[in-house]
């Protein structure tokens, strides 16, 4: 099977947190600012993070190699160690 393509422009809009989650920068921040209230300004600073139907969408079609699998657990208990 060959290999997936991530969407060029989707790397460079989400970021993948360490869990999984996906950030995103707020949207109306471009131009035009005059015309928009400062409370919507202050509001649109910084990235957010997508709900996860968005999320869901973005890691299966865009994003496919910076899925995390939900089967694996990261922090397993060693068995037999002494303490």
């Amino acid at each position: 099977m060959p290999k997936m393509k991530t969407h060029s422009s989707a790397k460079k809009r989400f970021k993948v947190t360490k869990k999984g989650k996906v950030k995103s920068k707020k949207a109306f921040t471009s131009h035009m600012m005059m015309n928009k209230p400062k409370s919507m300004k202050r509001k649109a600073r910084g990235l957010d993070v997508l709900c996860e139907a968005d999320e869901r969408v973005v890691l299966r079609n865009f994003l496919p190699y910076s899925r995390k699998s939900k089967t694996s657990k990261p922090y397993a208990k060693k068995e037999g160690g002494s303490e």
